[in-house]
């Protein structure tokens, strides 16, 4: 083991403790509240942050990983959301290449569909809404000749294809949590808000963990629980309200690679839904996302049967080989908080966030809704809000921070992947790659002079070591197998369930080391 991961338990507890109040304390763990608490750490606020289990644990980590303007959004008008999202998929590339990257999509025209005067116009307007710079603009495809079209129906001889981003969602939200901790923020994760209640001017919060309850004091209290979030203001701060979120389950399903290319697929639905097909990991295919209204505890949803063969069903529309229900080998869904605005249908529901302030002595900002493309934003126009009760709290700072890791040209993956095995000759290529993409500059750290695999640490397959995992526990608030596995990392999808239980038996042991 390179690195003696530091007594993580130690400082919360001493964190827990304090009497002096944040200016800020932050509900919910996922890409919002970690993005809320970077920006108000780095405008020199004072920041608590407490997730109720892990960081991404619930929508952050089941999105379909595009930053994206939302080309569908188009047909309904909505240009100012589609805007903003265009111009901070740029920025936000710009931000983190490490973990987000271009990437092209084919969208094959359909006869049945919408016809393609229309949607050559709905792809100018997207190449030109958010004064693009960096990505590509659309062109015209003959499927009989590109590659793209071997693996669909003959049927399918012309395409558009267009730009927009990839982004690995849970990773984004541990970076953020990360770079607010380094700016000073505390982050409780596995503790939950089980009450708040204004007290002269100051809110006091009772946290509980594992372990034990503890009262902590904050100015301001800012609540981005998602799923959870009118759940938080009536049953812990005790407010009557009448928003409302309007939860809605997406579902996704992983194949095995249905093509042999690095692009992706924008299929029309006679349903008029839209679908995804895209590279996954390699050596998969990532297939969705569904809109159903979700009834019950959003803590767990499951991509239902329904929904994974409307999926498949779907997909095959186009796909000259039926996807048949054995080559699913993995499935996910996330329950998406949009601001309820009375839509008609799941699909119609707005995606558009909401932020409601409310004084009465202590003030309690409420995040309704939201996309992760517009997560920076969101978190900019929140401080916005709050800057009446801090007038001297910085200005805004992250257009053009880096996260962690990320602090090299957009265009500068394979120079860092050639440095990293320049530097560690016993990488190899998909190795290098991995830890390029998922850690960007900062793998130099993470490997820490190693000369051989062997000074890494334990192997548990697929490339990851004992040493990646020590750096998961201690910059990345990575508790359990799970975490590192299927939020930290998608080698989950490599290895096997001893491994995994083998590497949560080591975790385990670690922490209650250090407890």
């Amino acid at each position: 083991m390179l690195a003696q991961t530091p007594d993580i338990m130690a400082g919360i507890r001493e964190n827990m403790n304090t009497t002096k109040p944040y200016d800020i304390f932050v509900i919910g763990g996922g890409v919002n509240g970690c993005g809320i608490a970077r920006d108000a750490s780095g405008r020199g606020l004072t920041v608590g942050l407490a997730e109720m289990n892990d960081l991404a644990s619930a929508t952050s980590s089941a999105s379909t990983k595009l930053f994206h303007g939302g080309l569908r959004y188009l047909e309904r008008c909505k240009f100012r959301l589609v805007r903003e999202a265009l111009i901070e998929r740029e920025v936000l590339l710009q931000a983190m290449p490490h973990i987000s990257w271009p990437m092209r999509f084919v969208l094959p025209l359909h006869k049945e569909m919408r016809p393609a005067w229309l949607i050559r116009l709905g792809l100018f307007i997207y190449d030109n809404l958010g004064g693009r710079k960096i990505l590509p603009g659309t062109a015209t495809l003959d499927l009989t000749k590109d590659v793209a079209g071997e693996p669909l129906q003959s049927k399918f001889s012309k395409a558009f294809e267009y730009s927009d981003c990839w982004v690995q969602d849970s990773r984004l939200v541990a970076l953020n949590a990360r770079d607010a901790a380094q700016l000073g923020a505390d982050i409780f994760t596995r503790t939950k808000v089980v009450g708040a209640r204004r007290d002269d001017g100051i809110w006091k919060i009772t946290l509980t963990d594992e372990k034990s309850s503890r009262d902590v004091f904050a100015k301001v209290l800012v609540n981005a629980g998602g799923p959870w979030v009118a759940d938080i203001i009536e049953h812990a701060v005790h407010l009557d309200t009448h928003e409302g979120v309007r939860l809605v389950r997406g579902s996704h399903i992983v194949t095995d690679r249905l093509f042999d290319h690095d692009r992706a697929y924008f299929f029309q639905g006679s349903d008029n839904r839209i679908i995804f097909a895209m590279p996954y990991e390699d050596d998969f295919t990532l297939i969705g996302t569904t809109d159903h209204d979700h009834v019950g505890d959003p803590s767990s949803p499951v991509c239902t049967e329904v929904e994974a063969d409307y999926l498949r069903k779907f997909a095959s529309e186009y796909f000259k080989r039926p996807i048949r229900k054995s080559q699913i080998i993995w499935s996910y869904s996330g329950v998406r908080p949009l601001y309820d605005d009375d839509a008609s249908s799941a699909t119609e529901a707005t995606r558009d966030y909401v932020l409601t302030l409310r004084e009465g002595g202590a003030p309690l900002l409420n995040v309704f809704g939201g996309k992760i493309t517009t997560y920076r934003r969101l978190s900019e126009a929140a401080l916005a809000k709050l800057v009446p009760f801090f007038p001297n709290m910085g200005k805004n700072w992250t257009t053009r921070a880096p996260l962690p890791g990320g602090d090299f040209p957009v265009d500068g993956v394979q120079a860092q992947i050639d440095k990293l095995k320049l530097a560690f000759p016993f990488l190899s290529h998909i190795w290098a790659r991995r830890l390029v993409q998922t850690y960007g500059t900062d793998a130099f750290l993470l490997l820490n002079g190693a000369i051989t695999p062997a000074d890494l640490g334990e192997d548990f397959g697929a490339t990851l070591t004992m040493a990646e995992v020590e750096w998961l526990m201690e910059h990345e608030f990575a508790r359990t197998a799970e975490d590192v596995l299927w939020r930290r990392t998608k080698l989950g999808l490599r290895l096997t369930q001893e491994d995994a239980k083998w590497l949560d038996l080591l975790m385990q042991k670690h922490f209650e080391h250090l407890a």
